[in-house]
């Protein structure tokens, strides 16, 4: 099933990584990788605290200040509960149902940080507008910027503007050093998303400067995965994503085995490898997932993503209705209307819960859940599920 984002808020899978800076002293260097690491296993908050303390052992950093930047803005992705693949499944459409504001703190500290990676990498490029690392700092940035401009600031032509500056400085980065398949991230991204938009769009981001072709973005987005460099995990989540968009979910599978691997407390990429498997057919392997990822998260007392707790079962409870195990299946998803989740994933449980009533012949039951899963749905921006339903009514 479909849902939305824009086309900059899809690129805050992008972002989140920091970079080599050839200009960084070591300790700032050991401290980004540490504080990259615990961001990659949820431990936000202590990444956000050793992305802090590489900014004070290099002021001058600027992938420092970017990584604290980054942190700050995934915390409120994560409150709000937009991390998942499910999110940036879809078309270009508008929330009915606006998200709740960040804490201003965090708004002054996310500019204040990013604000000051901008100027450091700004400062290089005048110095010397042949070093690509320089370059490859200002368009990281730039593309941060317009992720969260698009995803907390909801201020489409900001982002737009901020998008085209991170696209053009990264393909300087390639056209200056070729082998930094890592630059190929950002261009290869937006190269795939405009390829997606609709033909007026898309006739518009050529006109600004933006260059097209799903094929060819998808290689870049490959080599960044394939290139041995600092956002190499940024690269193969994005994968994650692009591979789910085109189907290939095999390849998705792949990636998200290395990710489980190398960071063994996300239990997120536990529960993505379940989502992927259930868009693959593979409902009895999703099933196994999620029975795991449940069973050895269960005493994880970590902060939790807004609506994670309500994932867990509606993805449980969809896959055992998809094997026939209504009784366990209709249990996982009343379970996962009690709990605190986005409209469009209690709108889906409906929807599940709509079709297993329907299958015992109980079609006023049936038609409840179904209209309150459009209603949801719609609310959020999952207008194929809601689509579904009012077939189903029908």
């Amino acid at each position: 099933m479909r849902r939305r984002k824009t086309a900059a808020g899809l690129a805050l899978l992008l972002v989140a990584g920091v970079p080599a800076n050839a200009s960084a002293n070591a300790e700032s260097v050991r401290l980004r990788a540490q504080a990259s690491r615990e961001l990659y296993n949820l431990d936000r908050e202590k990444a956000q605290e050793t992305f802090r303390q590489a900014t004070i052992a290099d002021p001058r950093d600027a992938g420092a200040f970017r990584g604290l930047a980054s942190s700050l803005w995934l915390s409120v992705t994560f409150r709000r509960g937009n991390m998942t693949v499910d999110d940036y499944m879809g078309g270009v459409t508008r929330r009915k149902t606006p998200l709740p504001p960040p804490p201003p703190e965090t708004v002054a500290a996310f500019n204040e940080a990013l604000g000051r990676a901008l100027a450091l990498a700004r400062e290089r490029v005048a110095a010397n507008p042949r070093d690509a690392d320089a370059h490859y700092e200002v368009g990281a940035a730039m593309g941060l910027r317009a992720s969260y401009t698009a995803t907390v600031e909801s201020s489409a032509l900001s982002a737009f503007k901020a998008a085209r500056e991170a696209y053009d400085e990264h393909e300087k980065v390639l056209q200056i050093d070729t082998r930094r398949k890592d630059a190929g991230l950002i261009v290869g991204t937006y190269r795939y998303i405009v390829a997606s938009l609709s033909m007026p769009l898309r006739w518009a981001a050529y006109m600004v400067g933006f260059g097209g072709g799903r094929e060819q973005g998808l290689k870049l987005v490959e080599g960044a995965a394939a290139y041995v460099g600092d956002n190499q995990e940024e690269a193969r989540f994005t994968l994650v994503v692009l591979y789910n968009r085109e189907k290939q979910f095999d390849a998705a599978l792949v990636h998200l085995a290395a990710l489980r691997d190398r960071y063994p407390q996300n239990r997120l990429a536990w529960l993505e490898t379940a989502s992927t498997s259930l868009r693959a057919g593979k409902t009895a392997d999703a099933e196994r997932f999620l029975d795991e990822g449940m069973r050895l998260f269960a005493t994880d007392t970590r902060p939790r993503m807004f609506g994670e707790d309500a994932l867990w079962y509606a993805k449980r409870g969809t896959a055992r209705a998809s094997l026939g195990r209504s009784a366990e299946a209709r249990a996982d998803l009343e379970k996962a209307l009690t709990l605190e989740a986005r409209e469009w994933l209690h709108g889906r449980a409906h929807f599940e819960l709509g079709k297993l009533d329907l299958k015992d012949g109980k079609r006023a039951a049936a038609n409840e859940h179904l209209r309150t899963a459009i209603r949801l749905c719609e609310n959020d921006n999952d207008e194929t599920t809601a689509a579904l339903a009012q077939r189903l009514v029908r």
